[in-house]
C-alpha cells in the first residue's frame, strides 16, 4: 500500500509506502528514476549493487539512495518487509545533514544519516504496528519531527519542478535566467540538495517519461518515441538507454517483456526489471 503524506510534506514525498511478501525476482534493476529513496527494512537483510563495477553491500535496517545517475541492483531475501519514502529529487535535503553530491550513487544504511539508536527505535514501534497504515503513520510522524530548514531549498524546488512539468524538455540557460541567479550557482544547489545538476535531472525525467511512454505489450516504433521525446534522432535515445540502463532500447523491452509474461498485473513491473 501507498498514500501522499500530509503538507508539507507533500512538497518534498511522492508517496510513503509498505512493501511485505515475496519479490518477483531475486534480483531487480532500478533504472535511474527522478526521485530519491529511504527504506526502513523490517526483514531479512537485503543486498544493493550501485552500479557494475561495485561489490553487492548488505543493508540490515534500510538505505538512502539519493537520486541516482546509474541504474541500482536490488537483492531481496525469499520474504521482504520494509516501509519507505520515494522522495521527489530534492525532497531528501531537508531530512539529512551532509550534501547529497556525497551520497550520489553511494546507498548508506540509515543508522549512517540517523543514528543507531534512533534507527533501532524507529524499527522497533514499526514492527509492533498494528497494521501497515499505523507503520505509515509512524513513519510519516518521524519525517516531521526530522524536518529541518534548509537554505537553497525553494530555489531548486522551484526550478525542479519546472524541470518535471516539461519532463526534462527545456533549456537549463532559461531556468537560471528566469530564477535570477547564474547557471553555476544553480548548479552548485542542485549538487547540494539534489545531488546531479540541473541538466541531468532534465535528462532523468525526459527518459523517465520516455520508458512510462512504452508499452511491452505492443510494437514499439523507436524512430516516433524518440521524436516524441524530444531526443535529437534515434541513436541519440539508445545512447541515454545505454547510459541509464546498460541495456539498447530493444534489450530493455524483451526484459520488459519478460517481466510482462511471467508476473501479468504485478505492481513493479514499471520501473524495476529482472536483473540480467
Amino acid at each position: 500500500m501507498s498514500r501522499v503524506p500530509r503538507p508539507p510534506l507533500d512538497e518534498l514525498i511522492d508517496d510513503l509506502y509498505h512493501l511485505r511478501g515475496a519479490p518477483p525476482y531475486p534480483r531487480l534493476t532500478l533504472p535511474p528514476m527522478p526521485s530519491a529513496v529511504l527504506i526502513v527494512n523490517l526483514g531479512a537483510p537485503f543486498r544493493i549493487r550501485a552500479g557494475a563495477d561495485v561489490e553487492a553491500a548488505g543493508y540490515a535496517d534500510g538505505c538512502l539512495i539519493t537520486m541516482p545517475t546509474r541504474a541500482v541492483e536490488f537483492g531481496y531475501p525469499p520474504g521482504t518487509e520494509s516501509v519507505g519514502v520515494h522522495f521527489k529529487p530534492w525532497g531528501l535535503a531537508p531530512f539529512v545533514s551532509m550534501p547529497a553530491a556525497e551520497l550520489c550513487d553511494r546507498p548508506v544504511m540509515v543508522e549512517q544519516v540517523w543514528g543507531r539508536s534512533a534507527v533501532a527505535e524507529l524499527r522497533d514501534r514499526l514492527a509492533a504496528a498494528a497494521s501497515p497504515n499505523e507503520m505509515l503513520t509512524l513513519l510519516e510522524d518521524e519525517l516531521f519531527r526530522r524536518l529541518s530548514r534548509t537554505a537553497g531549498l525553494g530555489l531548486v524546488r522551484h526550478t525542479g519542478s519546472v524541470i518535471a512539468a516539461a519532463k526534462g524538455a527545456v533549456a537549463i540557460g532559461d531556468l537560471s535566467a528566469t530564477a535570477g541567479v547564474s547557471s553555476t550557482h544553480l548548479a552548485h544547489r542542485f549538487k547540494d540538495l539534489v545531488g546531479v545538476t540541473p541538466k541531468r535531472l532534465a535528462r532523468t525525467y525526459r527518459f523517465a517519461a520516455t520508458v512510462l511512454a512504452i508499452d511491452p505489450a505492443g510494437p514499439v516504433d523507436w524512430a516516433e518515441l524518440a521524436g516524441r521525446a524530444g531526443y535529437f534522432d534515434q541513436a541519440h535515445l539508445g545512447h541515454e538507454f545505454r547510459t541509464f540502463t546498460g541495456l539498447t532500447p530493444t534489450r530493455y523491452v524483451d526484459v520488459r517483456r519478460r517481466f510482462l509474461r511471467e508476473h501479468p498485473g504485478h505492481a513493479l513491473d514499471v520501473g524495476p526489471l529482472p536483473a540480467v
